[in-house]
């Protein structure tokens, strides 16, 4: 089915991986900079993501033992250094995510450059080693993202939905690889209704979410697919949405030939399949670097 399909180590027919996104009230911060200390029930909701889900989290990642990753902004790597150091401890990758969540591709290229640098200065602090991996904020991948990921020597980027398998990208200067995701795997189009954000979903039951996420990886293992979630621990880090984690890491195991992997470990894998000579697609970003001309805006609904 997958043209130039990849070939996953050990025979294993699939790839894996749970990543959470642990953005705490940075997203309130972002979004609400002059009232978000007034907004005391929402940076609730979002504390328990570092507090209380982090916790549950990790150990059911333990009593299971995976290695899976973390995109933290560099904001939450200073305020939560707990969830951190439990994070840390216990093998997984913590990975760049931004300072204060910003969608960066609403910023100029100068601040862009500041606040990913920033963000990855909090990094090295906290955990003492460079990042490897990088997911813009809100999927808000900028024209000018590529260059900063070059320049920094990241080796991986997990923004994109480009692909089923990984693919490279690249600015000329250098290449990543990239680990696309879908919003199939994504828990937020499932779980999450905040009036503040706009997002006023109607909450789906565990069972239907699961049904959704084992659908996607049914199809990976088919197809010898990457899996790549999308998770937030303040959404799916509550108590019945982390039982039917287990119950979907369970019945991952069950099929048998699942390489679970940290999003580090994938890249890696991907370089040596590469130096081996499998030749995957390669996208130059950014695809483009300008408005098209002559494009008469439309009034109709347009897309997020």
């Amino acid at each position: 089915m997958i043209e130039n399909p990849i070939k996953w180590p050990n025979g294993y027919r699939c790839a894996v991986n749970f990543s959470f996104d642990m953005d705490a009230e940075s997203l309130l911060h972002i979004y609400f900079p002059d009232t978000a200390h007034n907004r005391v029930a929402m940076a609730s909701r979002l504390r328990y993501g570092p507090e209380v889900a982090v916790p549950l989290i990790v150990d059911a990642f333990e009593r299971h033992d995976l290695r899976q990753t973390f995109f933290i902004p560099g904001w939450c790597m200073e305020q939560y250094p707990r969830a951190i150091a439990l994070i840390a401890d216990h093998g997984h990758e913590i990975a760049h995510h931004g300072y204060m969540h910003e969608k960066i591709n609403q910023l100029t290229r100068e601040e862009e450059r500041t606040v990913f640098f920033r963000a990855l200065d909090s990094i090295v602090k906290a955990t003492g080693r460079t990042p490897r991996g990088f997911r813009a904020p809100s999927g808000a991948f900028s024209r000018h993202t590529v260059d900063f990921l070059v320049e920094a020597g990241l080796d991986y980027d997990a923004s994109l939905d480009g692909h089923d398998i990984p693919y490279l990208i690249g600015n000329g200067q250098g290449t990543l690889v990239e680990l696309p995701h879908d919003a199939t795997m994504d828990d937020w189009t499932q779980y999450v209704c905040l009036r503040e954000f706009g997002y006023m979903l109607p909450i789906a039951s565990p069972e239907r979410a699961t049904e959704v996420f084992r659908a996607e990886f049914d199809a990976a293992w088919r197809h010898g697919l990457l899996w790549n979630a999308v998770w937030h621990p303040f959404v799916s880090g509550r108590a019945a949405r982390c039982d039917a984690m287990i119950e979907l890491i369970e019945y991952m195991k069950s099929k048998g030939g699942v390489w679970f992997a940290r999003l580090d470990e994938i890249a890696t894998h991907v370089r040596s399949e590469i130096a081996a000579g499998w030749k995957p697609r390669v996208d130059r970003l950014p695809y483009r670097d300008a408005p098209l001309p002559g494009v008469i805006a439309g009034n109709g609904v347009l897309p997020g």
